[in-house]
């Protein structure tokens, strides 16, 4: 475990340093859920704050789908300013797109950060009732999607979250801890923030993206080849 927070700390400072006043077009976030040794409703008064519910607030270019920016926290108003500053750190001056879910601290965030250059969108879903069985392993179903303009002059052709939640299927896929109904989860933050750290840098810059045909580096500009694991950690 100690090898595989060393390895995330690397993986981290590597992405701040590339990931870094980016020209985007398009810019979706999302959060995704898992948690840390068990879920907030078995807490009790002794567990202390990196216990329980764990979310994964992630930034991604939707035509490069280069992960720009992730931050691991409550699903509250003081983690999501921390996310979109870390954004702001990624994406240069240049006007872009930004779409959202409804989470409403998102608007206060975006605002206080990013006014001086999005467009900024939020797709809010709409949730029929769910069926037997559905309220505990799986959300109810979508009825519909309702585009809202929060600032700017967003085009509404371009609000979409359908990349960055194929990105959370990913995330899902590629790390065991987040797989669901898994006994692997983990069972510190600072192993689930180290595995985040290292899943995005291999996807980044290591994994080729079936569509692209390269790596989002690659589509990005920010690299000239698919980096092996040896040079991501070193």
């Amino acid at each position: 475990m100690s090898l595989l927070v060393k390895a995330g700390d690397r993986c981290n400072s590597l992405m701040v340093s590339r990931i870094q006043n980016l020209t985007v077009k398009d810019v979706e976030v999302d959060e995704i859920w898992g948690f840390v040794q068990k879920k907030e409703g078995h807490k009790s008064d002794d567990d202390g704050p990196e216990v329980g519910d764990a979310y994964c607030f992630i930034g991604m270019e939707r035509n490069t789908k280069l992960v720009l920016a992730y931050h691991l926290g409550k699903r509250n108003a003081k983690a999501t300013d921390a996310f979109i500053g870390k954004l702001a750190y990624a994406t240069s001056r240049e006007r872009y797109q930004l779409t959202s879910d409804g989470f409403g601290p998102y608007v206060s965030a975006v605002k206080m950060l990013l006014r001086d250059r999005v467009d900024f969108a939020q797709l809010i879903k709409v949730y029929g009732t769910p069926r037997d069985g559905e309220q505990r392993y799986s959300p109810a179903e979508v009825v519909d999607s309702v585009p809202v303009e929060i600032m700017g002059r967003p085009v509404r052709s371009r609000i979409c979250t359908s990349h960055i939640e194929r990105q959370n299927l990913s995330v899902r896929m590629g790390m065991r801890r987040m797989t669901r109904l898994t006994n692997c989860f983990s069972k510190r933050w600072s192993h689930l923030e180290a595995a985040y750290s290292l899943w995005f840098a291999y996807y980044n810059f290591c994994r080729v993206h079936k569509t692209l045909r390269v790596t989002p580096a690659m589509e990005s500009g920010i690299a000239s080849h698919v980096w092996t694991i040896g040079e991501l950690l070193t």
